[in-house]
């Protein structure tokens, strides 16, 4: 992917002596944040090819999983465990909805 190329090419924060670096910086980060969740629906959209039915898309284990698994890996990167678990819980519903959808439009 090219916007974590990017992202790599940047300033590393300790190293940042400008705002025009910081900012370099951050706007690569969001970028490559887009393009990463943007591969993640690709995946929603082949689980919604792959499940046998719908009401396999809501499946609140997995849910579970994918959330403790993120909070682990934030407080092992000293990220705030509740904003990483807030964002997760967001995105993982969204992904849900987007599922629902896909799964919809796929079987007419």
């Amino acid at each position: 992917m090219t916007e974590i190329k990017a992202v790599e090419e940047t300033v590393e924060p300790n190293d940042t002596t400008t705002m025009a670096e910081v900012r370099d910086g951050v706007d690569a980060i969001d970028r490559a944040l887009v393009a990463l969740i943007a591969r993640r629906f690709g995946y929603m959209d082949a689980a919604a090819r792959i499940k046998p039915d719908r009401g396999t898309v809501r499946d609140e284990d997995r849910k579970a999983q994918v959330i403790a698994n993120v909070k682990a890996h934030a407080e092992e990167l000293g990220v705030p465990v509740p904003l990483a678990g807030a964002l997760w819980e967001m995105l993982v519903e969204s992904s849900i909805a987007y599922e629902f959808i896909r799964y919809d439009e796929m079987r007419g």
